[in-house]
């Protein structure tokens, strides 16, 4: 049985024709991993992510989902459609995007309701997303009223409210509390637990190291530069420095200013 559930060859992409954004990226993803896309600002993360959704599609190359092309007009089958948003949610970088009902609890129970699941299975997901993400006191208002951090808990409730099969996520941690993030990386555990596969952009490889099983790293060509198991990708220095994936830091010695890299990945040992 093949387990593909997305494979891009030679992808090319740019927006209003004139500023490429992808330029020849080739990515298989199969069902049940846990995928990082980690790269610097503008390597094309975000839009590799998008054309994965089915919400742009490919200058030039292919790009499949089970084995079909999404293309242009492809989302007009209401099945195949239908199928697809009911197999793949969403997590956009801005959850302003997604966010587009009178109240928090409209907005997570919007996507069930429109694919038709019943109302007793809504209620169910709706409280469980509501406890996991500490949202019980942000349900009744408005979105436009919350700060970014529970904007962007909210987005994540209603992509999960679907209960897809696979989730894709751009940047799902940023600008969060060390507690949310806790909890929104233990909620993609269970997930990918339960066979749910995870795709994840991230500039943060702390969440790229504890969520990946594989690592696929953008270059300023707006290519895939490299790819492989985590291990080897995040102990890759050079790699990593190359593409702009170390932070830089100041600190003053005998007087004068020294700057140097730091990747900032501490490796525990595994306690048996």
């Amino acid at each position: 049985m093949d387990r593909t559930v997305f494979e891009l060859q030679g992808v090319h992409y740019s927006y209003l024709g004139r500023y490429p954004a992808l330029c020849g990226v080739d990515i298989k993803i199969e069902r049940g991993q846990k995928i990082s896309v980690i790269g610097a600002n503008g390597s094309g993360k975000s839009t590799l992510l998008h054309v994965l959704d089915g919400l742009i599609f490919p200058d030039k190359g292919s790009a499949r989902f089970c084995g079909k092309e999404l293309k242009e007009g492809v989302f007009n089958d209401q099945q195949f459609s239908r199928a697809f948003r009911r197999t793949v949610g969403f997590v956009f970088q801005n959850p302003d995007v997604q966010l587009f009902c009178p109240t928090v609890k409209e907005d997570i129970v919007f996507g069930p309701l429109q694919l038709g699941v019943e109302k007793k299975e809504i209620n169910k997901r709706f409280e469980e997303l509501v406890n996991l993400l500490d949202l019980k006191d942000l349900v009744n208002r408005a979105p436009h009223q919350l700060s970014i951090g529970e904007k962007r808990k909210v987005a994540i409730a209603s992509s999960m409210a679907v209960d897809p099969d696979v989730l894709i996520l751009d940047e799902p941690t940023a600008g969060l509390d060390p507690l949310t993030t806790r909890h929104i990386l233990d909620m993609l555990f269970r997930a990918n637990e339960s066979g749910k596969t995870v795709i994840v952009s991230t500039h943060d490889l702390h969440i790229a190291e504890e969520i990946s099983d594989r690592v696929y790293v953008f270059n300023h060509e707006k290519r895939i530069i490299k790819y492989g198991s985590t291990d080897v990708i995040l102990n890759d220095v050079q790699l990593l420095h190359d593409n702009n994936l170390t932070h830089v830091h100041s600190h003053r010695h005998r007087g004068k200013p020294h700057i140097h890299p730091h990747i900032h990945l501490d490796h525990h040992p595994e306690i048996e």
